[in-house]
């Protein structure tokens, strides 16, 4: 068993995620997890994690190979459980968690991977209006089995009603942990606060943006890979958006059971920006004054900007 390094210090429990998953888990040296807040890249960074770990641009299926752990709505914990402890090759797992609510053992490795509030926010639109009416059912059902958790409506249809809603319930500062999602804001602040533990690495989807190549290097040395500059060159091609949604059917075969259009509507567009033709100055201005209060300037540089704009995280002093 390896050393526990630091155990969580919030429960967390909401309808469709529970901390206490992570009670039973067997770690392995050498275990990757892919810890984000929702659409900042997740699905992206498990799929450079697999190319890197198995050293093949070949599409293997991300859901059921990398398990994101913590969710109550996929496959049921024991069966989660039992596929990692059936697995052979270097293991990799998802989770949406706060930092501080998963357990943080020695060797393993943690990778978190952070994007502009605002991009997360439109992307995550498409990703709830795109809920199969089973799914949307299962989640009411949850909502409904603990008085504690807040129901989530359906998205409104009008994008600037949809990020009005996201930055009410950032502002309602109602805390986090039981019921309640953690605020975009205040949850990327539990990963800047242990940027510099040596096993957690900062990744930005802007980053990954503009040089693909280069932060899976970045990646690649982290988690103690030797790939040759050639291979990763084919590997940074498999990752690229478009090779990833034309081999989605083989990467993401289970998505057209809780998504209509299955990955081509999960894997939408892979861009930035959105928001600027969208939003108000009064709305922009409201991110930014939320930004200001929950963020330290150099958290908030990162996050909106990325290390290409803002430097490394681990060298920022607040």
């Amino acid at each position: 068993m390896l050393n526990l390094l630091r155990a969580p210090t919030r429960e967390y429990r909401t309808p469709i995620m529970d901390s206490r998953h992570w009670d039973n888990f067997q770690p392995r040296t050498g275990d990757v997890v892919v810890a984000t807040y929702p659409k900042c890249g997740t699905t992206w960074t498990q799929r450079i994690v697999d190319l890197l770990i198995h050293q093949s641009i070949a599409p293997r299926p991300i859901i059921e190979t990398y398990p994101w752990l913590d969710a109550t709505f996929q496959a049921p914990l024991e069966v989660n459980l039992a596929t990692l402890a059936a697995q052979t090759h270097r293991r990799a797992m998802k989770s949406h968690l706060p930092f501080d609510s998963l357990p943080i053992y020695e060797g393993m490795k943690y990778i978190h991977v952070a994007r502009d509030g605002r991009d997360a926010c439109f992307s995550f639109h498409n990703h709830e209006s795109s809920y199969t009416p089973e799914t949307r059912a299962g989640f009411v059902e949850r909502e409904a089995a603990d008085p504690r958790f807040r129901s989530r409506p359906e998205p409104e249809s009008d994008l600037r009603a949809y990020y009005a809603r996201w930055m009410d319930e950032a502002e309602a500062d109602e805390g986090g942990g039981y019921g309640v999602d953690l605020p975009f804001f205040d949850y990327e602040m539990t990963y800047w606060r242990e940027r510099k533990r040596s096993n957690l690495f900062m990744v930005h989807y802007n980053d990954l943006k503009a040089d693909l190549p280069g932060e899976m290097a970045r990646i690649s040395r982290f988690l103690e890979i030797d790939t040759p500059p050639a291979l990763l060159a084919e590997l940074a091609t498999a990752a690229q958006f478009e090779s990833m949604k034309a081999q989605g059917g083989d990467l993401l075969p289970a998505l057209p059971f809780a998504f209509r259009g299955g990955h081509e509507t999960f894997l939408n567009k892979g861009t930035n920006g959105r928001w600027k033709d969208v939003l108000t100055d009064e709305d922009l201005a409201r991110f930014d004054h939320h930004s200001a209060t929950r963020f330290t300037p150099a958290a908030r540089a990162w996050v909106e900007g990325g290390r290409l704009a803002a430097g490394d995280p681990e060298a920022a002093a607040d």
